[in-house]
C-alpha cells in the first residue's frame, strides 16, 4: 500500500460494506464510501471521519449509468474497487413462480452494476501501483454446495434469484480476471458467510455472524500483496468450491 491510497466501496453506508470502508480507513486509505442515498451516506461517512478515517460519501446508484460516470469522471486516482452492492430479491418465493421482472431487477444490481461500475473505474486501476478489485459473492453461488447433500445449502429453499446472481457474479469475476492477467490488476470474488445484516433480516433461521465479521475477507483480498492470486472465490477459511 502507498500513500494516497484510495478505495471505493459501493454500498456502503450501513451492514458488511461500512465496515469494510471502516477497515480500509483504519489501514489509512482514502475511501468513497459509496451510498445510493446522499443523506444516508454522508451520515455513516461522517461517523467515520469523526473516528479518525478519511472517508467521502459518492452518491452512486450501480444501476444507473448516468451515476456511474459522474463519479468516475471526478477521481483522479483509484486503487482498490469494492463491488459491495447488492439485493436480496425475493425471499422463499420458488423458480416456478418468479417473475421475470424479479430475476432481471436482482441481475441489474448484482452483475450488470457490477460490470459497469468496474468497466468505468478500469481506467483508473490499470494506473493504480497496486490495482485491486474485490467483487463481494456468496456462498449461496456455490453450484458445490447446492448440489451436495451433506451441506445444508442443498436443504434451502430454491431460488432463481439471489443465488443466480452470485453464481453469475462469480463467472464475471473469472472472465475479468482472465482478461486482466498479467496487468498488475488481481481480481477476486469473496464470502463473508451469512451476517446478521439487512440483506438476511427475513431468513427464517438466525444469523449471528456480525457483519465487522463479514468484512475481514474483503479486506484481506483488497490488501494482496503483488503475488496474490486473481480469479478465486475465497471465504474467510481459504477457497470457496465454485
Amino acid at each position: 500500500m502507498t500513500d494516497n491510497t484510495t478505495a471505493l466501496v459501493t454500498g456502503a453506508n450501513k451492514g458488511i460494506g461500512y465496515e469494510v470502508a471502516a477497515r480500509l480507513a483504519e489501514l489509512g486509505m482514502t475511501v468513497l464510501l459509496g451510498s445510493r442515498d446522499r443523506e444516508r451516506g454522508e451520515r455513516a461517512a461522517e461517523k467515520l471521519r469523526a473516528a479518525g478515517g478519511d472517508v467521502r460519501c459518492v452518491v452512486l446508484d450501480v444501476t444507473d449509468p448516468g451515476s456511474i460516470e459522474r463519479v468516475a469522471a471526478a477521481l483522479t486516482r483509484l486503487d482498490v474497487l469494492v463491488n459491495n452492492a447488492g439485493v436480496a430479491g425475493p425471499i422463499g418465493l420458488e423458480p416456478s413462480r418468479t417473475p421475470a421482472r424479479a430475476l432481471r431487477e436482482v441481475l441489474e444490481t448484482n452483475v450488470v452494476g457490477v460490470l459497469m461500475v468496474t468497466n468505468a473505474m478500469l481506467p483508473l486501476l490499470r494506473r493504480s501501483p497496486a490495482p485491486r478489485i474485490v467483487n463481494v459473492s456468496s456462498g449461496v453461488g456455490s453450484l458445490a454446495h447446492h448440489t451436495d447433500p451433506g451441506h445444508y445449502m442443498a436443504a434451502l429453499a430454491p431460488s432463481a434469484t439471489y443465488p443466480v446472481s452470485k453464481t453469475a457474479l462469480n463467472q464475471l469475476t473469472v472472465q475479468y480476471a482472465k482478461e486482466l492477467r498479467g496487468s498488475g490488476v488481481l481480481v477476486n470474488a469473496v464470502a463473508p458467510g451469512p451476517c446478521a445484516t439487512d440483506l438476511t433480516k427475513d431468513l427464517p433461521f438466525p444469523v449471528t455472524r456480525t457483519a465487522a465479521e463479514g468484512a475481514e475477507i474483503v479486506v484481506r483480498m483488497a490488501t494482496l500483496p503483488p503475488d496474490g492470486p486473481t480469479g478465486g472465490f475465497y471465504a474467510e477459511s481459504g477457497p470457496m468450491p465454485w
